[in-house]
């Protein structure tokens, strides 16, 4: 089957964790810090937490929908990037805290877990760090 590509996102970035980086559009355009530093700027862990929790609120609404569904309004999706290190290696983990008011958690965990199948940023990094969902 041909994959079809439907966007891609262009960044360029100088400096590293103390630089900047903008993308193709000029919709985006930050400073870098390390974490913990008193520099101005976002940091690549808090930039890969903001996107996945937005992919997976869309992949909530999906789920919810082939499930017939309605998702709150108020859906919410705390992602929680930990940069780690282990004998000199770094790596990252994640918790995806998802708020779904109005919903038992039964729902809440049954939407979640075919969310967590079905986002791209999931997908990515199954099997590849240890994630965690949590339901609020």
């Amino acid at each position: 089957m041909e994959t079809k590509v439907l966007y891609t996102g262009k960044t360029h970035t100088t400096g590293g964790r103390e630089g900047a980086s903008k993308s193709s559009d000029d919709q985006l355009n930050i400073k870098l810090s390390s974490p913990g530093s008193s520099r101005p700027g976002t940091n690549p862990e808090q930039l890969f937490a903001a996107g996945w929790s937005a992919c997976f609120i869309g992949a909530l609404g999906i789920a919810a929908v082939k499930q017939n569904i309605k998702l709150p309004a108020d859906t919410a999706v705390d992602t929680e990037v930990d940069l780690c290190i282990a004998e000199g290696e770094y790596s990252l983990q994640a918790r995806l805290n998802v708020s779904l008011p109005g919903l038992d958690k039964q729902t809440a965990k049954k939407l979640a877990d075919e969310a967590h199948q079905t986002c791209p940023y999931s997908k990515a990094t199954k099997g590849n760090i240890k994630v965690q969902i949590n339901i609020l």
